[in-house]
Parts: structure tokens; sequence; C-alpha cells
């Protein structure tokens, strides 16, 4: 009966494990929202620098605009993603650096990206608005995808 006893207190759950996995979830939850919320302002930040309004040209179906707007989501994501890693581990303070470091990284990708595009002389707008495939739109998915890399390691 005793080892019975002794088997079933192992069991049982440490103390305060309700509370940890409480401010677990409610940590998920508010690093998904930061999360989600830089999502949309490097959306828009990649539009609104972008020469033509890439959500009707995504939505219209050019190829061109859906690699370049996939390829910039991705590295947002990447940069945000690396933002959120290397927070701080309190929780008030790794919410308000992932802010920050998103932003920044936001900023300096567009600034990057749009840099190198000035720089090589491409011409994002016809390449964008095409109806057909241009291989252009690859070099600029490439671009973003590699400079969001870079932005990405720099705030770690």
């Amino acid at each position: 009966m005793t080892t019975q006893l002794a088997a079933v207190s192992n069991l049982a759950l440490p103390a305060g494990f309700g509370a940890d996995l409480g401010k677990g979830i409610g940590a998920i939850a508010l690093y998904a929202i930061i999360g989600l919320v830089l999502m949309l302002i490097g959306f828009y930040a990649i539009d609104w620098t972008t020469p033509g309004k890439l959500s009707d040209l995504v939505r219209t179906g050019k190829p061109n605009a859906v690699i370049v707007t996939a390829s910039g989501m991705l590295s947002m994501a990447l940069i945000i993603v690396v933002a959120i890693f290397f927070s701080a581990n309190d929780l008030t303070a790794g919410l308000i650096t992932s802010v920050v470091y998103g932003l920044i990284g936001i900023i300096v990708q567009v600034l990057a990206v749009r840099t190198l595009e000035w720089v090589t002389k491409l011409d994002v707008g016809a390449t964008i608005e095409d109806e057909k495939f241009a291989p252009a739109s690859v070099v600029v998915a490439a671009v973003h995808i590699a400079l969001g890399l870079i932005v990405a390691v720099a705030i770690s």
C-alpha cells in the first residue's frame, strides 16, 4: 500500500504548475499578437515602398507581384522571429525589445531592398505588373530573402 501511495504522489504536478502554464499561454498570445502586428506593418511597408498596389496585383494574379510579395513577407517573418527569439527573458522587456527590434528590422529591410533595387536599376514597378513571369522577380525575391537573413542575424 505504501508503495502504491508513493507511486501516485510522484505523478502529482509541481507546485505552481498551473500559474506557470497560464503565464506561458499568455506570453504566447502576446508574442503572437506582436508578430501579427509587425507582419502587417512589414506588409504595408513593402506595399508603400514598392511601385504599384501589391495587394491588388496579388489579388489579380500577377505572378511577379506574388513572388515579390511572398519573398518580402518571408523576409519580414525572419526578422520578426529572430527579434522575438532574442528578446529579453523578462516578459515585459521581451515584448518591448521584440517590438523595437522588429520595427528597426523592418525599416532597415525596406531601405536595403530599395537601395539595392536602385543600384541594380531594376524596374520593379514594371516587373510586378507584368502579366507573364519575369526572371527579374526572382532576383528581387532573392534580394528580399537575403537581406531579411542579414538583418535577422544583425538583430541577434
